[in-house]
């Protein structure tokens, strides 16, 4: 815990989904709405197949931490459908057709649902002088409407998204590339994230503190091997800002759930 007391980031890098929003509404109701538009527009029944191919469990409506959903970019998850629907026995060309006809991106404002007041989280950690970034997996288009739908579009920095060509997680470029624009050391930077990709981005590109968060996709036994701490979400980042500007305890991640913090 030393470390937690003592260090106060210079940045903070934020994954987006299972981290500043909830990732099974996000993306398991999107994944079961495909579904249906996939069945209208070939006539086949596609849920099972998809849901297998992607990673999400039908039965209890969740993202599996290493299933395709977690960690993939749009453009592979289009290909991946694309797959799907080839092995239910359409040809190449048919397969092409049906997913172009029912493909559609997620509403990140409808279907983003947030851990916290993230306006004010950020606008605390933006009072003390703290950068903010964000790293995700998800394209800019609808990381810049939820950005937007959350009215944060002043403490954020700078982000990189799925669709910038950069080289995805858990590749470290996406924190590199961040800290570079900052002009910030990565060792001063914190890298918060809900999977190992998460926490391997920010461990390969050197951050100076990598957190995981229990609210999205992952156990704390998926997350422990790559974090410095555990928390249960970004909510309780809330409380370590409020120790950051007071000094005033030895306990600087109130929120910490105590049988995972490490």
């Amino acid at each position: 815990m030393d470390k937690l007391k003592h260090f106060k980031p210079q940045a903070i890098i934020f994954d987006k989904d299972g981290t500043l929003i909830d990732f099974d509404a996000m993306w398991g109701g999107w994944a079961l709405y495909l579904a249906e538009q996939l069945k209208e527009a070939s006539g086949l029944e596609v849920r099972e197949a998809l849901c297998l191919a992607m990673g999400f469990d039908d039965a209890s409506k969740k993202v599996l931490a290493h299933g395709k959903l977690a960690a993939t970019p749009m453009h592979l998850l289009y290909r991946l459908t694309v797959e799907v629907m080839r092995s239910l026995g359409l040809s190449a060309e048919d397969a092409e057709r049906v997913v172009a006809e029912g493909w559609y991106i997620p509403d990140p404002v409808i279907l983003a649902k947030p851990f916290t007041d993230t306006r004010a989280l950020f606008g605390d950690i933006h009072a003390q002088g703290i950068k903010i970034g964000i790293a995700t997996t998800d394209d800019r288009a609808p990381t810049q409407a939820m950005i937007e739908a959350f009215d944060i579009e002043e403490y954020i920095s700078t982000m990189v998204c799925s669709d910038d060509g950069i080289p995805a997680k858990p590749a470290p470029d996406m924190v590199l590339t961040i800290c570079e624009r900052m002009k910030i050391d990565p060792t001063k930077v914190m890298v918060i994230g809900d999977t190992t990709a998460d926490l391997k981005m920010g461990r390969a590109a050197g951050a100076g503190l990598i957190v995981g968060v229990l609210s999205g996709v992952s156990h704390a036994k998926d997350l422990a091997p790559f974090a410095d701490v555990i928390i249960d979400s970004v909510d309780s980042l809330c409380a370590y800002t409020q120790e950051w500007m007071t000094q005033e305890s030895d306990h600087v991640l109130k929120g910490l759930n105590p049988d995972v913090a490490f």
